[in-house]
């Protein structure tokens, strides 16, 4: 176990991560990060590319949806 303090960073407080758990997990500087919380742990984890393009997937797929069925969502909303 790791145990680590907050550091000030201008008006926020950050965590610094060593380079072998960067490594380990294959984040970069540039890498996005998805950062939540379960009630009692902050989860940080990089978001990969599999993930945004499931997302992509999903918008394209209601676009699609809408398109396809435009009238019927127009009928419904009068």
């Amino acid at each position: 176990m790791l145990v680590k303090k907050l550091a000030a960073v201008g008006n926020s407080l950050g965590i610094i991560i060593e380079r072998p758990i960067l490594e380990l997990l294959g984040i970069t500087k540039d890498t996005p990060l998805e950062v939540r919380t379960d009630g009692e742990a902050l989860i940080v984890r990089p978001v990969r590319a599999a993930q945004a393009s499931d997302v992509d997937r999903a918008l394209a797929a209601a676009d699609e949806l809408m398109d396809a069925h435009d009238a019927t969502y127009r009928n419904l909303a009068k």
